[in-house]
């Protein structure tokens, strides 16, 4: 029986539970089927066509049981989706089967009023989340560029870092994440709540060994972060400021560096395009004058550009993580990009990629905290060329010393440090143990 015969029956099965809207148009299979994978031309031809047979939204935990109970019975693909705001074709359905939509559960269960701990159900849009947090003095530590309009889950789920990582470095690093609740999918669905350990293995996981329902978070005190723009004519200065600041005894939220190609064709939030390399930075009020004498020493251009607005939508953080590409490829759609960690010292790797690529590899770097170092991380804009070019550059990239966090491929490992996590297959293990969802994505249970 095909998954699209079998996804019918499950329709009349699911008919009559309470709490949980079904679709099969096909307006809403085409549009909850994909996420932004056309940033890759490989992505988009690997995944264009992939579309689910069934859209569901439950509004219970009641529903979201049933849904799973049904789809493991009948043998059907369950791929669970929150915003749809990814890059790498996480919520699609590569299988058919079942998209099941999360944007029902976005209450805010607690906040805690001493340690400040949030915890939050899926479907809760992270600025939502962040807008109730700041009426407790608190702010979420790490935000994707796409804040606005994605959810939390699906960040956690798809995501590793953002701005923000430059002071709390990455969503895996222990103590961001401290627990999850989750509906397993299993002839009687449990609903488990998993400790900090146990949660680990569903962090950055696809939505392949779980149903997120809801998190717990930690979070950071409120800062009214203020914006600053730094101006340098020479690009290795540029380089060597940003590492000087990361390590400054300053408090930041984003430092951002971008090559003045870059600067010249993205909206001029940051200032007037003035032929130089630009430093983006959100820092606390009271290191603007170590910030500024710093810029003052090192010859560059300092421009204060006040308060961050963020209802705005014109500030810093706007042109920075994933949504540099985003501005670029508003400009021309032959843009796609790269994200690597870049070996030390790194302006020797540079030098050499720029030396063989020229203009078609702009530098676009992040500064972030990896395992409590201090790094630079690069998400460098890529002329599309197709894909032996692209291979040929990580090549290079690789033979340079970056390790390649690939955006053009389909898995969980692929896209990470290329290796199985074994956690992570041990926990579908528990939790999926027929491989219900989101089929494809996990390397290691393919294998």
């Amino acid at each position: 029986m095909t998954t699209s015969l079998k996804s019918q029956l499950l329709k009349k099965e699911l008919s009559g539970v309470e709490g949980l809207n079904i679709s099969d148009s096909q307006r809403d299979i085409e549009r909850f089927s994909k996420d932004f994978f056309d940033y890759s031309p490989i992505l988009f031809e690997q995944l264009n066509t992939c579309l689910a047979d069934l859209i569901v939204k439950p509004s219970s935990l009641e529903a979201i049981i049933a849904v799973a109970r049904a789809c493991k019975k009948n043998n059907v693909p369950l791929t669970l989706r929150g915003s749809g705001t990814g890059n790498y074709g996480q919520c699609v359905p590569l299988n058919g089967g079942v998209v099941m939509l999360m944007s029902e559960f976005k209450k805010i269960r607690r906040i805690d009023p001493i340690s400040g701990e949030v915890t939050v159900e899926s479907g809760c849009l992270l600025r939502d989340l962040n807008n109730q947090l700041a009426t407790k003095g608190r702010q979420l530590r790490i935000l994707p560029s796409t804040w606005r309009s994605a959810s939390i889950a699906g960040f956690v789920s798809g995501g590793s870092g953002g701005i923000g990582s430059v002071r709390w470095g990455f969503l895996r690093d222990p103590g961001n994440l401290l627990g999850l609740e989750i509906i397993t999918v299993e002839d009687s669905p449990r609903k488990l709540t998993l400790d900090v350990n146990k949660s680990e293995p569903l962090n950055h996981a696809y939505g392949t060994n779980g149903i997120i329902t809801a998190l717990t978070l930690a979070t950071s005190p409120l800062i009214e972060w203020q914006e600053v723009a730094i101006d340098f004519k020479d690009w290795i200065d540029a380089v060597d400021f940003m590492r000087t600041v990361s390590q400054a005894a300053i408090e930041l939220f984003l430092c951002s560096l971008l090559q003045k190609d870059i600067i010249e064709q993205i909206p001029a939030w940051s200032g007037k395009y003035n032929g130089c390399h630009r430093l983006l930075i959100l820092v606390a009020s009271d290191g603007l004058t170590t910030l500024e004498r710093l810029a003052t020493s090192a010859g560059a251009i300092f421009n204060y550009l006040g308060p961050e607005n963020e209802k705005q939508g014109t500030g810093l953080r706007e042109l920075t993580w994933n949504h540099t590409t985003l501005q670029m490829r508003a400009v021309d759609t032959d843009w796609t990009y790269l994200q690597m960690l870049l070996p030390q010292p790194e302006l020797k790797a540079m030098n050499s990629l720029s030396k063989k690529w020229r203009k078609d590899l702009l530098w676009h770097l992040e500064a972030v905290r990896q395992q409590g170092s201090q790094r630079l991380a690069a998400l460098p804009l890529v002329k599309w060329r197709g894909k032996k070019f692209m291979d040929q550059l990580i090549h290079d990239c690789r033979d340079a010393g970056a390790i390649i966090f690939n955006p053009h491929t389909i898995t969980v490992e692929d896209g990470g440090l290329g290796v199985i996590d074994v956690d992570q297959v041990e926990a579908k293990k528990l939790y999926d143990p027929e491989g219900i969802l989101n089929p494809g994505k996990l390397k290691g249970w393919l294998h």
